[in-house]
């Protein structure tokens, strides 16, 4: 089966922050947009920003606090550190700074957790075995 790219639309106030945070900062390219709503290539998917409104809570993962909901992606185990340091770089205000989890177990995964300016969670992760991604056991 082919793994065809999916469409996520979020909520943002200003098209022109999000302009600014998911094409200058974190350097996704962007497509096609009017005033209401923008899209960017998200690693080959399709994130639309539309004006509106978020809401969010959190649940307790690994001893920190995850915020919900969240998106992202799982990026290649190099990929992840090119990217995190790019948004060190880009001075990202991270919820969850990048750390390895579950270090030696079946699911090991690299993570970081941070908000757009509209207040939506991203989490981008890695893990060290592609195979292990829907691993039903964590020891």
């Amino acid at each position: 089966m082919d793994l065809r790219p999916f469409h996520l639309a979020i909520p943002v106030n200003s098209i022109e922050l999000a302009r600014e945070f998911y094409g200058s900062k974190l350097g996704f390219a962007e497509g096609r947009s009017d005033e209401h709503w923008i899209d960017y290539n998200f690693f080959g998917h399709q994130l639309v920003c539309h004006i509106g409104e978020a809401s969010s809570f959190s649940n307790e993962v690994d001893g920190k606090d995850v915020p919900v909901p969240h998106f992202g992606i799982v990026l290649e185990w190099e990929q992840f550190d090119v990217f995190s340091e790019k948004l060190i770089s880009s001075d990202i205000k991270f919820i969850i700074e990048p750390y390895l989890r579950f270090k030696g177990l079946p699911g090991e995964q690299k993570t970081m957790f941070f908000k757009d300016p509209f207040g939506n969670a991203l989490e981008f992760k890695s893990f060290k075995h592609d195979s292990e991604i829907f691993n039903k056991s964590l020891t």
